[in-house]
């Protein structure tokens, strides 16, 4: 018989979060059947490495410095060499004080306020990244969520409803709302008699009639009820003069204008739906906590310039970016994480098939633009806590911070994430530019924009000299023909980071791919 008074699931998972933390929430999830969406069974399990082995490892970003623990723990003596001053690499943080210098040499100071940054690059963790979560845990890295889909956001497209941003709740409701009604009448009319059951095509109007808020009559029209989920023209309030008005609808043609299932379809992406998390403090959160663990293994401004290789041992010639001194090391083993739009022009001593792959990955020009403002007017203004705002601008989107809310003090919001042929424009400009681009296309969305804005930063990933891009863009033919022989292990030489996996552009590939690429070298090394 069931105990009555034992605690549902969700009470369950509503405790173990109060207690634990969200970490602590997550990994009980998956121990429970929920969440387990990726291929990580848990860290490597290497043991028995030989007395005195060897490994170099080329760069201190996530994949790196993961090689570097695990490998350390197993008893290998790990030595990195990486090319900046910090380590972390793509998982970083830009704060008041920091400065940001592109490949020209044009440098940014940062002048953000304290407690305020932008994430240049990985800026969320979806909820199914079970690699990272996990050493996040291991490594004590705080997390707090963060904000996806926010229906109180704008979707704005410059040439639909006269350009004005519209609420997402208006128009993703009355999308949903028209479209309800045109299947539900089709089926009523038998349009579509041959395709479904007499009970399926009941139970089909039932659930449009309900999913689309429509009426007796299979109609999508203003309403009360409808009003409930698109908002209201004057919302229900207390008293005298309590009661609501309810909106009216847009037209079809014009929620169609819209594109409005851009941004619904977005969120049903697979490492875009909620929940996701964040490291509270910003990115570079996760970055630190790996570093604090292999910080002694690292030497910094050390510019690789070739990698060579022999049945005995692999030797790693390098530069020191601030006096010029050339120097080497000499291991039994190497793993390589060195973005291959850098690695590809490198004297590197491995197969033609090899080289051939690492050249034939392009990188993407992604540009960010954070925007600090006096105040959070789209909080105090707007009341949108956190999530996004869409737009057909280059700028893409306007994204708001997700800590700190209802507080009294500067704040930041991501002003543009120009990807594409958008992303190479952003980057083209100058920092000042840019800034004036995000500020001119965003008050589109926010008039408040000019008034309220303090200071601003940028990062153009195409013109920074450590990655020349932001992360790898595999085509589906060179997927076919390259990806294999890219993480196939060549001689005492083994390649991870995200461009050696299937989920590209995700620190959870970086690290998958450095689990696999360090469990092979292991047992390469075993039988050597």
């Amino acid at each position: 018989m069931d105990d009555i008074n034992a605690p549902t699931r969700r009470q369950l998972f509503e405790t173990i979060g109060k207690a634990g933390g969200l970490v602590a929430l997550y990994q009980s999830m998956t121990a429970l059947g929920h969440a387990a969406e990726t291929q990580f069974h848990g860290p490597p399990v290497l043991s028995g490495a030989k007395k005195g082995a060897t490994v170099v490892v080329l760069g201190a970003g996530l994949a790196g410095m993961l090689a570097a623990y695990e490998l350390a723990k197993a008893g290998y003596k790990v030595q990195i060499l990486e090319y900046q001053t910090r380590a972390g690499g793509r998982n970083y943080t830009l704060r008041g004080g920091d400065s940001h210098t592109e490949i020209d040499g044009t440098t940014q100071q940062v002048g953000f306020a304290p407690g305020n940054y932008l994430n240049p690059g990985p800026w969320r963790i979806p909820h199914h990244h079970r690699t990272l979560l996990h050493y996040c845990k291991a490594l004590g890295v705080a997390l707090e969520p963060f904000i996806q889909l926010n229906h109180n956001a704008y979707i704005h497209n410059t040439d639909a409803l006269g350009g004005k941003p519209i609420r997402y709740k208006e128009l993703a409701t009355d999308f949903k709302g028209h479209i309800s009604e045109l299947l539900g009448k089709s089926l009523n009319q038998g349009a579509l008699d041959d395709k479904v059951t007499a009970e399926d095509k009941e139970r089909l109007i039932d659930a449009l009639r309900n999913w689309g808020v429509l009426d007796k009559k299979l109609s999508y029209a203003s309403s009360l009820k409808v009003s409930g989920q698109r908002g209201y023209d004057v919302p229900p309030g207390g008293g005298v003069t309590g009661a609501p008005t309810a909106s009216q609808i847009d037209s079809l043609h014009d929620v169609l204008d819209s594109k409005v299932w851009n941004t619904m379809s977005f969120y049903f992406t697979y490492v875009m739906q909620t929940t996701m998390f964040q490291p509270v403090g910003g990115i570079d959160m996760i970055g630190k906590a790996f570093a604090r663990e292999v910080g002694q293994m690292i030497t910094y401004n050390a510019r690789v310039s070739k990698i060579a290789q022999n049945d005995q041992g692999v030797e790693i010639t390098y530069a020191d970016n601030s006096t010029g001194i050339v120097g080497t090391v000499k291991a039994d083993w190497c793993v390589c994480t060195i973005p291959l739009s850098v690695l590809g022009q490198l004297d590197v001593q491995v197969s033609d098939a090899k080289v051939a792959a690492i050249k034939a990955v392009p990188y993407s020009g992604m540009v960010k633009t954070g925007l600090e403002f006096k105040r959070r007017f789209w909080e105090e203004d707007e009341s949108i806590y956190g999530g996004h705002s869409f737009t057909d601008q280059p700028i893409s989107l306007i994204s708001y911070p997700n800590f700190d809310f209802f507080k009294k003090s500067p704040a930041v919001l991501l002003g543009a994430f120009a990807s594409g042929a958008a992303g190479y424009q952003f980057a083209g400009m100058t920092p000042e530019q840019r800034i004036e681009a995000a500020l001119a296309q965003g008050e589109k969305i926010h008039p408040q924009y000019r008034q309220e804005f303090m200071n601003g930063t940028s990062v153009a990933w195409s013109r920074v000299p450590w990655t020349l891009g932001c992360c790898a863009q595999w085509s589906e033919d060179a997927r076919k023909q390259h990806y294999q022989n890219l993480v196939s292990m060549d001689g005492r030489v083994v390649l991870a980071g995200e461009h050696a996996s299937y989920y590209g552009c995700w620190m959870e590939g970086a690290m998958l791919s450095s689990i696999d690429a360090i469990t092979r070298l292991h047992k390469r090394a075993l039988e050597a």
